[in-house]
């Protein structure tokens, strides 16, 4: 039996989840090449929220924390998070907007990409495939994992095997709100392992207590690869800690062949971040915990963050549980789609508006209304008729593959902020996050000039003296 390989999130996932992606590049460069000596499948490095933390909280250009990165580490795959048609943003895009963007990411340095849909709508997902194909780059396609009555083993395999079909080098079972239990864990990856021939990855969050055990029961019915995230930002809405894994799997037939004291000096470093991230009010330690609570409701830790935050800003903190209450509603009603990025914060905003009106569908959001309109995708099971009237009066929904309606934007964006390019990729910044992007980039100007400035100053004093 092959060694279990193991994908590190510590550099994308997991300061996501547990410290809303506030983690700076110059935080992780000092440890990279410690990091390059472990011998792991992958560093999960991009893609996911950080491109937009970078351009929107910490004032870095995305592209040059890729590339300072793949500078650092030249023996390990770099892998990213890239959520279909979506890119890394919260529409849809045009193809060629795609397209560019998943030549770009492989051109600055990505291995692989991590293909999803937040409805696991294949057709979601084919362009950025495609894209990766061209590219040469591996194509990792994950099932956006979730519970519900429609929502079976068989019908996950049959996804994997369409998935397969489409280009796929690898199926990744993305579970992200830590609902996949153990004995299911194993159940999945044998009847995906019975219809694919292409290698098996399982994310999980420990959200729910119960991600290691998880991570076990998968290696144990053939799981290739599974991600974890160095102890000190392992756990709570976290993955799994990758020394505890190692350890757990050492001199059996899974044996990852890590050693457990390179990994140490790896650990020790991301100790002193955990405690800088706590200090600057960043990072909360309520965030490690088990919050059993996902099991019932079905909301990822991200998620949650952001009800608690709706709740507070209107008010209303006491209705917390009356509005975890509503999501399975809302979700139902909308055809159960995975609660991942962007249909986690549609639902969840719906759930709140419903119970802080005091009537359901009092106010509908314009994002939900989107979701029933069919803007993101077919949903897993068909929104009845009766409630496409309700939030859509007089409406048709969309029935094609949204991104069919959508013109060539490249060249209209990049005319757009002409003035303000300095690079290819400026313009896929600007596609995904217009004003955020603007406002990094004349900041980005401003620094520039006042650099400029500065050595001109420089300069005449050397003349002078």
């Amino acid at each position: 039996m092959k060694k279990v390989g193991i994908t590190e999130t510590v550099l994308r996932d997991s300061h996501q989840s547990l410290a809303a992606t506030r983690m700076k590049t110059e935080q992780m460069l000092p440890i990279l090449e410690e990091m390059d000596k472990v011998g792991y499948h992958s560093l999960e490095a991009w893609g996911g929220a950080t491109f937009d933390a970078c351009l929107r909280f910490l004032n870095e250009d995305p592209w040059d924390r890729l590339r300072k990165i793949r500078a650092q580490v030249k023996n390990t795959k770099l892998q990213m998070l890239f959520r279909g048609q979506n890119i890394l943003g919260y529409r849809h895009y045009a193809d060629d907007v795609v397209e560019y963007f998943v030549q770009k990411s492989i051109s600055n340095g990505i291995d692989i990409l991590r293909i999803f849909d937040a409805l696991n709508d294949v057709r979601n997902m084919e362009t950025a495939i495609n894209a990766t194909k061209k590219e040469k780059g591996h194509v990792q396609a994950a099932l956006s994992y979730t519970t519900s009555p429609f929502h079976t083993v068989e019908s996950f395999a049959n996804l994997s095997k369409t998935l397969e079909e489409m280009g796929a080098d690898s199926i990744c079972i993305k579970d992200m709100a830590g609902l996949l239990k153990p004995f299911v864990a194993y159940d999945l990856v044998k009847a995906i392992k019975a219809k694919v021939k292409i290698p098996v990855q399982i994310h999980t969050h420990y959200t729910s207590g119960l991600a290691s055990m998880t991570l076990l029961k998968a290696i144990e019915a053939g799981a290739d690869v599974v991600d974890t995230a160095i102890s000190p930002m392992a756990l709570g809405t976290s993955q799994p800690p990758t020394e505890s894994i190692v350890a757990a799997l050492q001199d059996t037939p899974y044996d990852t062949g890590l050693d457990l004291n390179q990994l140490d000096k790896v650990s020790v470093y991301f100790s002193k971040i955990r405690s800088d991230l706590i200090e600057s009010g960043l990072l909360d330690p309520n965030m490690f915990k088990v919050d059993v609570n996902a099991l019932l409701y079905q909301v990822p830790g991200g998620m949650l963050s952001n009800l608690v935050s709706q709740l507070k800003q209107s008010g209303n903190s006491d209705k917390l549980l009356e509005v975890l209450e509503e999501v399975p509603r809302v979700r139902a009603d909308a055809g159960y789609p995975p609660l991942v990025t962007p249909s986690s914060q549609i639902v969840g905003t719906q759930a709140v508006l419903n119970v802080t009106m005091g009537e359901r569908y009092k106010m509908v959001a314009k994002e939900f209304k989107g979701i029933v309109r069919g803007e993101y995708g077919r949903t897993p099971v068909q929104i009845s008729d009766e409630f496409i009237s309700k939030i859509i009066p007089g409406e048709t929904p969309i029935t094609g593959r949204p991104a069919d309606s959508i013109k060539p934007e490249l060249e209209t964006l990049r005319a757009k902020i002409s003035e303000y390019i300095t690079q290819d990729e400026d313009v896929l910044s600007y596609a995904l996050f217009e004003q955020v992007a603007i406002k990094f980039f004349e900041k980005r100007r401003a620094d520039m000039y006042a650099l400029d400035a500065d050595n001109a100053d420089f300069k005449n004093k050397i003349h002078v003296v």
